[in-house]
């Protein structure tokens, strides 16, 4: 069957056709492509299509798609079994690398997936200060709980509703909303709720509203405000994690925060996330201590061989992350040179392996600068190089990721593609 089909038959058992709202199109207008297979850089559609993939299953694949050592690792862990809720020795190896890799973590716990992550870091957070209010940033996501889902970024921003039905107001009461890159916000609010703040979480790389940087001094400041006040400092790592580098945010801006969440990339795309901290701060989760959090896919033995087959590679091979750096840099330069040259309104961000484009002239900053981009430009965009067969997230407010097995030939033909659509707007 083609989309088309299979988006029929979708919507009739899922709500809007989706098991996760970005994929439903809505944004861009269009029939949602239905993916069969993946390799490398490339997806591979029902319809017979390939594409140059930077949505990367949304950053996980920082390796490309189907690596050979992760998928080999996944084939041998199946031949053990899929699941046996007991404990086993690869979420012992994969613990022991994470420790050795992210600065300021002692222990680890794993989960499955980086909203759960985040709702078990702000819970051990309050547990540990006995404090109640959280400040996250306008236009961070930081996965669909509660708590989270209050100026909200992502597929809530991306379908005009960064906060969400079924969210009762005295949880929210709990969440104070900074500006993302103002520290005189974060720290009104912390004055303004005196010894009250338990945490302040922030995406130390924004993603979730499209790519937005964090200013020079900002994740400093962070750090000021919390040690000045007593507050944890909670960075949300799910996208930013083994992404710019090894030991992530933290290595790559010098800043060491209290409690780290990660999602998918440390299971090698597998359903898995984590979180870690300060022995004294992990310490406290049961059965240790009186913060409560269980689950029992938590360290499956398959999503643990592949995590720990990709942070292996990533470990023994770092000159990587200056490569796809480097592949990023020459994306986000020839798309801004291209919209100068052809006179295109637009502002593109690169950090690491991330990349992102605004069709606006402001500088993003923040959600309120982010907000300025023209969505109907960006939803022509996507379907023109859709059409040519690059695929980039289906939504304004996301990041571009870009992976090792990009190759500069998958570059030179995004540019070339790039400079048609805008040669064609001109």
């Amino acid at each position: 069957m083609n989309s088309a089909q299979l988006f029929d038959r979708a919507q009739a058992v899922l709500p809007g056709g989706v098991n996760s709202p970005v994929r439903a199109f809505r944004s861009v207008g269009l029939v949602p492509r239905f993916i069969s297979r993946a390799d490398g850089s490339r997806i591979f559609d029902v319809d017979g299509n390939s594409y140059i993939d930077y949505v990367c299953s949304w950053g996980p694949m920082i390796l490309g798609h189907n690596h050979p050592e992760i998928r080999e690792a996944v084939e041998r862990a199946i031949g053990n079994g899929l699941s046996f809720g007991a404990p086993c020795e690869l979420e012992v190896d994969i613990a022991e690398l994470i420790v050795d890799m992210v600065p300021g973590i002692d222990k680890i716990r794993m989960v499955n997936s980086g909203t759960e992550a985040v709702m078990s870091a702000v819970r051990l957070a309050r547990g540990f200060t006995g404090r109640d209010k959280i400040i996250k940033f306008d236009g961070n996501y930081h996965g669909h709980f509660d708590s989270m889902l209050v100026k909200t970024g992502s597929g809530a921003l991306t379908g005009g509703m960064p906060d969400s039905l079924g969210v009762p107001a005295s949880l929210a009461d709990h969440t104070l909303v900074a500006c993302y890159n103002d520290l005189a916000s974060v720290a009104s609010l912390f004055d303004s709720n005196p010894g009250q703040v338990a945490a302040v979480i922030v995406e130390p790389v924004a993603a979730n509203m499209g790519l937005v940087p964090p200013e020079p001094g900002f994740l400093q400041g962070l750090r000021d405000l919390c040690d000045k006040h007593s507050a944890l400092l909670i960075f949300d790592e799910v996208i930013t994690g083994f992404r710019l580098a090894t030991g992530g945010a933290q290595e790559y801006y010098s800043i060491t925060a209290d409690i780290v969440t990660f999602g998918k990339i440390i299971g090698g795309g597998m359903p898995v996330g984590a979180y870690g901290a300060r022995a004294e701060i992990m310490e406290l989760i049961s059965p240790l201590g009186g913060v409560y959090q269980a689950g029992t896919l938590s360290g499956n033995p398959v999503a643990m061989a592949a995590g720990l087959a990709q942070l292996r590679y990533l470990r023994d091979n770092r000159k990587i992350y200056g490569d796809i750096a480097a592949t990023a840099e020459k994306l986000a330069s020839g798309m801004k040179d291209s919209a100068a040259r052809h006179g295109i309104a637009a502002t593109v961000a690169c950090v690491g392996s991330l990349c992102g484009i605004f069709f606006t002239s402001q500088k993003v900053t923040s959600l309120v600068t982010a907000k300025t981009s023209d969505t109907g430009a960006f939803a022509r965009f996507f379907a023109a190089l859709l059409d040519k067969g690059v695929y980039i997230a289906p939504a304004q407010f996301e990041a571009m990721f870009v992976s090792a097995a990009h190759t500069d030939a998958d570059i030179d033909y995004t540019l070339e593609s790039i400079n048609k659509v805008f040669s064609d707007w001109s």
